[in-house]
């Protein structure tokens, strides 16, 4: 099974395989019931946790691109359900930790001589195991602490086997679904190969480091580790070791009399800064990646995942949000479609009435009461609008959105007391600009400017319901059009499985591996099989339509 996992012909199988079941389900599922209520969508919120459960123990037996692809697709409120999402955050990105030897292999290869010439001592357990990388506690010869991240053995060609892999996923979603018409899988697929081999390289999470360092270099109450750039490369990444508690331990701010309300702020104005401004933000703001320290600093950790907001878009949504002010809806859809959430295949005049509706049904809203319930609520609508709407997310966007719900329930768990509200008036209120405030709309609306701009965006994202008590279907058209694309699948499919499986003999027998072989002859044998009923089934379901 170890030797398998570098496999090409067997990870191609099994990702490709778990995509296609996943896919049998979700339509047997719709051909059984035709009736969508209550107890209908508790069976399908079972059996996409069930899925989702599937796919969280193949990605950490796999490791890979899997885990990293679950990761990705946990932050896409645009387009995967609630349900799927919640299990994937739960997915662990852990493995058996490599051998030392194997890491002091990199080192010595990488620096071009042995540790000892810059390390005094260093541990031989790895202090972290994650299917990218290990992490080492080390001191230098000056004697500074450091953290040294070794790059997994194999991983590049591992990545690069599943992206095979995801390419055929990805064009069976295209051909053979209907998620594959609303949603732009060239760009998706794009997008998460980027990401991927961001994670990758260690000198761009290195630059990472630096960029942010160099940004709150003036902030006392923040602090980024330091990174030894003559050490780091792309396979071997050294930084300043941290000592500190999860950001979340209130016991260790409480023994070290730290202000927990002041930390709240603090906390709040970094991450502010970043939502808000352009530039980069960090995407990954989980609790073990922000460190209390006992003096009352936070660290911030792990610049492997990082967003941006680019100047444009920043205007673009100051320019989105005069559109809801002033109730002109051309200039909403304007925006969004100049910062890419809208698909090519857009009805845009559709988009402007369900979006003129909802607010209008959510003017005398607001966020008064704001808290982690609310926040949690604002996140599920905003997945409900993008789901149902022609919209797709770039990926910078979904890490954003991801990125605010995490920050805010940290500072929730923190301080339940939290006023966010209150501490973001003033910073909305700078960066919109008094000056646009007051051309753009009424006096009565320029005094209370925040409210507005932090209270209309929940009225666009509830939408969905108002769409949803109208959308009628036309059950009998679509039961035949779903039924048409089923055998059109299946027969697709069992024809793949048939090629795989005479490669899989071929291969499996010419390397003396006849397990290999005699599944191949297997799946050979089924495909054909399910070939020939499937094609006379579909065939009396055509005669039988005319």
């Amino acid at each position: 099974m170890k030797s398998l996992k570098y496999n090409l012909v067997y990870r191609c199988i099994v990702i490709v395989w778990m995509a296609i079941k996943f896919i049998f389900q979700i339509y047997f599922f719709y051909f059984r019931h035709s009736i969508w209520d209550s107890k209908t969508k508790d069976k399908w919120d079972r059996l996409l946790a069930k899925m989702a459960r599937e796919y969280r123990v193949k990605a950490e037996q796999l490791g890979g691109v899997l885990i990293k692809v679950g990761q990705f697709l946990s932050t896409r409120t645009d387009f995967m359900p609630d349900v799927f999402i919640r299990e994937l955050t739960e997915l662990v990105d852990h493995v058996p930790p490599m051998s030392f030897d194997y890491a002091e292999k990199v080192l010595n290869q990488e620096w071009e001589t042995t540790i000892d010439t810059h390390l005094e001592s260093i541990t031989k357990s790895s202090i972290a195991s994650a299917s990218i990388g290990e992490v080492y506690r080390a001191v230098l010869k000056d004697g500074t602490a450091v953290a040294i991240k070794v790059r997994r053995n194999r991983i590049e060609e591992i990545f690069h086997k599943d992206f095979i892999a995801l390419r055929i996923v990805f064009w069976i979603l295209q051909v053979f679904t209907n998620f594959g018409k609303k949603a732009n899988l060239k760009a998706l697929y794009s997008e998460l190969v980027q990401v991927m081999d961001r994670e990758l390289d260690f000198k761009q999470e290195l630059e990472y480091g630096r960029y942010f360092k160099e940004r709150y270099k003036d902030n006392p109450a923040i602090h980024i580790p330091f990174y030894i750039h003559s050490l780091s490369t792309d396979k071997v990444l050294v930084m300043e070791w941290i000592d500190g508690a999860k950001i979340t331990d209130i016991g260790f701010m409480k023994s070290h009399r730290i202000n927990i309300e002041q930390t709240t702020k603090v906390l709040f104005d970094f991450y502010m800064d970043q939502f808000m401004n352009p530039g980069k933000f960090h995407a990954d703001p989980h609790a073990g990646n922000i460190l209390m320290q006992k003096d009352g600093t936070i660290a911030i950790l792990d610049f492997g995942m990082i967003g941006e907001i680019k100047k444009q878009d920043t205007e673009q949504f100051k320019i989105l949000v005069q559109g809801f002010i002033i109730d002109n809806y051309d200039i909403v859809v304007d925006a969004l479609d100049k910062m890419n959430f809208i698909l090519p295949n857009a009805d845009k005049k559709k988009l402007k009435k369900v979006i003129k509706e909802t607010v209008e049904l959510y003017q005398n809203g607001s966020l008064k009461n704001f808290n982690s319930q609310t926040m949690e609520k604002l996140m599920e609508e905003i997945g409900v609008i993008i789901k149902d709407q022609p919209i797709q997310l770039p990926a910078d966007y979904a890490y954003l959105i991801r990125a605010i719900a995490i920050v805010v329930g940290i500072l929730f768990a923190i301080n339940p007391e939290t006023d966010i509200v209150k501490w973001a008036k003033p910073k909305i209120k700078d960066w919109f600009g008094v000056g646009i405030i007051i051309k753009s709309i009424t006096k009565q609306y320029a005094k209370n400017a925040s409210e507005p701009i932090l209270s209309y965006p929940k009225a666009l994202l509830g939408f969905l319901e108002s769409g949803e008590k109208n959308r009628t279907w036309d059950k009998e058209k679509e039961y035949y059009r779903l039924r048409h694309h089923f055998y059109l699948l299946i027969e697709s499919i069992s024809f793949i499985m048939v090629v795989i499986g005479i490669i899989s003999a071929v291969y499996g027998f010419s390397i003396g591996i006849e397990s290999i072989g005699i599944i191949g002859l297997s799946l050979i044998g089924i495909f054909l099989i399910i070939i020939n009923i499937i094609l006379v089934m579909h065939y009396r379901m055509i005669r039988s339509r005319k």
